[in-house]
């Protein structure tokens, strides 16, 4: 009985953990943006000639995703619109805020706070208004990246709700709002009881990203966790505390068992502008990792593969960009569609 009963545990943990991955894992850059003009995209001044064919046939995947049947696909390719600064296809983000399906509006609404879109403004206050309260908070996300500082209150209310997705999406977007006058807030999420794994998980994140160094311990915890996803979490939330030890912390998850962690702590350093996790991602090709995987888990590798790709942009990487972008997953087009637009930064 005691056994069965732990193996319902770690399923339950996996669950609630892969459901917050799906949703947020993606939201790792926030974009300033530097032009007025939303109009049809137009190919960019490419200096890496390899690249050239990669960037229209990456434009084509996540003009069809944003269009796609599948609403996690559509999520995702709005993330990338926003996080890679393609604001001249945000016109169609802003439609998607009235889509049927939650993840769906949800993302909208954070893109176009990340992504400064003014013209959606009016949009947004229909989603304040939204019948599902974790869209309402993100639509007041949106409208504090705006300038709408009062909004802000719906967030840090939100951050105590009864409903533990609310809570967690509510300290993320504390975290990703900037607002230091809300680490208290963070911490005392952090520590209640109440707050289930998920939510303390996001509230780890949030606090690091707001740069409180004090969360470095937590997170350290959470990467020597015995669960892998903790520790998958814990990789995400030290690249975003920025510090040396953090980043120290990163350099020593190159070493981890499981493949995934690894690609992802790659990944994180190179967002640090630090190449040095390059070699586990070519290991992946080099070694054929992949091939003896389950469909499931190559396509969650191939996906970290790509982003991480994206993010460590060096000249051996980038080579294998435009396979990632033939890949057989629509999830994994689309990360290899976000690497090649960050490689042309």
């Amino acid at each position: 009985m005691e056994h069965k009963r732990k193996k319902a545990v770690i399923k339950k943990r996996k669950k609630n953990v892969t459901a917050l991955l799906l949703l947020f894992v993606a939201y790792q850059l926030v974009f300033a943006p530097g032009c007025d003009e939303f109009s049809q995209p137009k190919s960019p001044e490419i200096k890496d000639t390899n690249l050239v064919a990669s960037w229209s046939q990456a434009l084509q995947i996540i003009q069809e995703a944003l269009v796609d049947a599948d609403p996690l696909v559509r999520a995702r390719a709005i993330e990338v619109v926003a996080s890679t600064g393609q604001l001249k296809l945000m016109p169609q983000v802003q439609r998607l805020m009235q889509d049927q399906y939650v993840p769906v509006r949800f993302a909208a609404a954070l893109a176009v706070g990340d992504a400064g879109y003014s013209p959606a403004k009016s949009s947004l206050n229909k989603l304040l208004k939204d019948r599902d309260s974790n869209v309402v908070i993100a639509a007041a996300y949106a409208m504090v990246k705006l300038g709408s500082l009062e909004h802000l209150q719906i967030l840090r209310k939100a951050a105590t709700d009864n409903d533990q997705m609310v809570r967690a999406n509510a300290v993320l977007l504390l975290g990703k709002s900037g607002d230091q006058g809300s680490l208290q807030l963070l911490w005392n999420t952090l520590q209640d009881r109440s707050s289930d794994d998920k939510v303390k998980f996001q509230s780890a994140e949030a606090i690091a990203t707001l740069g409180d160094r004090k969360i470095f311990s937590k997170l350290w915890a959470m990467l020597i966790s015995a669960y892998a996803d903790d520790r998958l979490m814990g990789v995400k939330a030290m690249g975003e505390l920025k510090t040396p030890d953090a980043k120290n912390a990163l350099i020593g998850m190159l070493d981890e068992d499981i493949l995934e962690v690894r690609l992802a702590a790659a990944g994180q350093l190179g967002l640090l502008r630090d190449p040095i996790g390059e070699p586990k991602v070519l290991e992946v090709f080099e070694k054929n990792l992949t091939n003896d995987m389950d469909l499931q888990a190559a396509e969650r590798t191939n996906v970290l593969i790509s982003l991480a790709i994206g993010q460590i942009r060096t000249p051996a990487l980038k080579k294998f960009l435009p396979k990632m972008l033939r890949n057989d997953s629509k999830f994994v087009r689309i990360a290899a569609a976000k690497a090649v637009f960050q490689c042309l930064k």
